[in-house]
């Protein structure tokens, strides 16, 4: 059997596959973010390992341990954890969605170094940036920093006592070569870093390290099975739905939102504001565009309305067109493709006649609309998807998904097996660095069903969208 720990935003999941590749066993602990200050979002490392604890306990409590014979990790991309030189954290992890340093980010992107060689704008959730930000204004904490890994690499330490991460959640920290897939001494040397502070660099599909003599006696589980390098929360979303290869692509609503796009090669594009990053298997890359507020946005409507965000959508009925009333989802700044830390959400064209479900549709579609603006933007590099496979707990929504087929004029496939998403990744990267599995490995999932565009409403969402690009510009030069 193979594990997969992905570690989210708000929780942490264990799956465990069969050699078959069948789902067997999974268990979830939640987390909380703490927002000390507007634009910030932390977490404590140690509640991950804690939540990575609850997790094994409760699967040994399903399951025989000591069959496991892998461990693959996926992960929040982008958070800054910062330890010393005992490995001690030096401060709470200033995650993906964390905008504090948004000046450091622009200071950064306006040197040609970096999106010459990372291949990507610096956006403010970065991993770079942060350490920048943290020089300047936590300089004593700056000075014991010792070693920066991202969230999923904290967990592997945890596992194997390894300071190792891998290339497609190293892409994302503005370090990295995309195109070479190493870390890139000019990059780290202009934000005050060296190499000896990063991780070790793998494949998502290598072994990074063995499972701790420790941990392997405190729940059950073989000394030294080896932990892949795994893979960021995306990539790793990928390999459980099987898209590897150019044309496949799959459309997430979590927290964030992401419109996924294999490609068989390296074709960066920064001025569109889409992500190019390393793919999780050796040679092979990805693009995504990015929104910071999917089903967050929903869960906060949620929560001024009342109401549970599963109540909200469930009382919609059919797809309707859009009405009058449009919501801008940028409630902690945007990424694809505005790339502005600063800009916020807003209702507009609010009347009488916005009740309840009207609000609730609004807000979906803004996510739909803000999706729709990442189809244009991965459009405008050449990439084009056939066909997207859904994700993320918000494809639980007929309503959302028919809104998104619509919208984007994309069939949305909805597999059988329901939002294993990226744990079931990291267990078939942990299967792939156990056994030298390839490619068939990870095949497609069953496919349930398949949301066409609605040719009757395509033209009014069209329509709408002008509407929404245009309420765009406006709030920009307001906020």
């Amino acid at each position: 059997m193979f594990l997969g720990l992905d570690l989210g935003t708000s929780g942490l999941k264990g799956l465990v596959l069969d050699a078959a590749g069948g789902v067997v066993a999974q268990s979830d602990a939640p987390l909380s973010v703490s927002r000390p200050h507007p634009g910030w979002s932390e977490q404590d490392p140690a509640d991950w390992t804690s939540a990575a604890s609850a997790v094994l306990r409760d699967l040994a409590g399903k399951i025989d341990m000591a069959a496991i014979t892998g461990i693959g990790l996926s992960g929040q991309m982008h958070g800054a954890t910062v330890l010393d030189a005992a490995d001690q954290v030096l401060r709470p992890c200033i995650l993906w969605n964390d905008t504090r340093a948004h000046a450091q980010a622009a200071r950064l992107d306006a040197d040609p170094r970096f999106r010459a060689i990372s291949g990507n704008i610096v956006f403010p959730g970065f991993t770079a940036p942060k350490l920048v930000w943290m020089a300047e204004e936590e300089p004593e904490l700056f000075a014991h920093a010792a070693k920066v890994l991202l969230p999923k690499d904290y967990l592997r330490l945890w596992l194997t006592g390894a300071h190792v991460a891998e290339m497609s959640d190293a892409a994302g920290t503005s370090w990295l070569d995309v195109g070479a897939r190493d870390w890139s001494d000019d990059l780290l040397a202009a934000t005050g870093m060296t190499r000896a502070q990063m991780p070790d660099l793998v494949e998502g599909s290598a072994v990074s390290g063995g499972l701790r003599a420790a941990l392997a006696a405190e729940f059950g589980l073989r000394a030294d099975i080896p932990v892949a390098g795994g893979a960021g929360d995306n990539a790793a979303t990928a390999i459980g739905l099987g898209i590897a290869r150019g044309g496949q692509g799959f459309v997430s609503l979590g927290t964030s939102g992401v419109l996924f796009a294999a490609t068989d090669s390296y074709a960066p594009a920064p001025e569109t504001a889409v992500h190019s990053f390393c793919h999780a298997l050796p040679g092979q890359w990805h693009q995504m565009g990015v929104i910071l507020a999917a089903t967050d946005a929903l869960n906060w409507f949620s929560g001024i309305a009342g109401v549970s965000a599963a109540d909200l959508t469930a009382s919609l009925g059919a797809l309707k067109a859009p009405g009058r009333t449009l919501f801008l989802p940028y409630l902690g700044g945007e990424r694809t493709p505005l790339n502005d830390a600063a800009i916020r959400g807003a209702f507009i064209g609010l009347d009488h006649a916005t009740d309840r479900a009207a609000a609730t549709r609004a807000v979906m579609e803004g996510v739909v609309f803000a999706l729709k603006d990442c189809q244009q933007a991965l459009a405008a590099t050449g990439t084009k998807l056939d066909t997207l496979i859904a994700a993320g707990g918000g494809a639980r929504s007929d309503y959302w998904l028919a809104a998104l087929a619509t919208a984007l004029d994309l069939p949305i496939l909805v597999p059988q097996a329901g939002d294993h998403g990226a744990a079931l990744g990291a267990a078939r990267l942990g299967l792939m660095a156990a056994t030298g599995a390839g490619a068939d490995a990870m095949p497609l999932p069953p496919i349930a069903r398949e949301v066409a565009p609605d040719p009757a409403l395509t033209a009014a969402f069209a329509d709408t969208y002008t509407r929404y690009s245009a309420a765009q510009t406006a709030i920009k030069d307001l906020t």
